[in-house]
């Protein structure tokens, strides 16, 4: 972020911010309430681990305090891209499993994946505010997956929603980290590095 920022910009950029935590906030209470839903719905058990899934973006980050304002939204933007396709496959492989036996999971799980349609949309607008280019979506999605069992997509599932839950987190925080003023306002050591 330039430390020669207009006011507008500036200011565009910190509502833009705003917003941004308040759709990432209600978007983690959906998931959240979604994953037990699910957990339920599937007869798995809450506490169940999960292996790192394929495809699914990590939300862990090693030296968080040391990105950029951009780096932070280009990871943001990726990894809300690969939820969409990854969501959207789970909403068809519910389909496919229950049809209309348990449309309220479908619902939420449809109203999930909005949410987080909406999420790369707003994450895009910053990065436009930002006169940075919006990378394509090409190639952006998680690999076509192998055949699984029916019992592997659950924990897929389970997994990909939880994983959700921690980009929603995280994403509040880089937020939170973007709306602060530059940091030729902040020269003290560790002002610009606390989430």
């Amino acid at each position: 972020m330039a430390a020669a920022d207009s006011p507008s910009s500036a200011l565009r950029r910190r509502d833009l911010c705003s917003r941004g935590i308040r759709l990432a906030g209600k978007m983690r209470t959906d998931v959240v309430d979604l994953l037990d839903a699910y957990v339920e719905q599937q007869g798995l058990d809450a506490s169940a681990s999960v292996a790192a899934v394929e495809g699914v973006p990590v939300a862990a980050v090693e030296r968080w305090d040391e990105q950029t304002g951009t780096q932070r939204l280009l990871e943001n933007l990726a990894a809300y891209r690969a939820f969409r396709a990854l969501l959207a496959q789970m909403l068809e492989e519910q389909r496919e499993q229950l049809g209309e036996a348990d449309a309220g999971l479908g619902r939420a799980l449809a109203a999930v994946l909005l949410q987080v349609s909406a999420f790369a949309y707003h994450l895009e607008e910053l990065l436009r505010l930002e006169s940075r280019g919006i990378p394509s979506e090409e190639g952006d999605g998680p690999p076509a997956p192998p055949r699984l069992s029916l019992f592997e997509q659950k924990l897929r599932g389970l997994g990909v929603l939880r994983e959700l839950a921690q980009w929603a987190v995280r994403s509040v925080r880089d937020l939170r980290q973007l709306a602060k003023p530059s940091p030729a306002t902040a020269t003290a050591p560790g002002l610009a590095e606390s989430p």
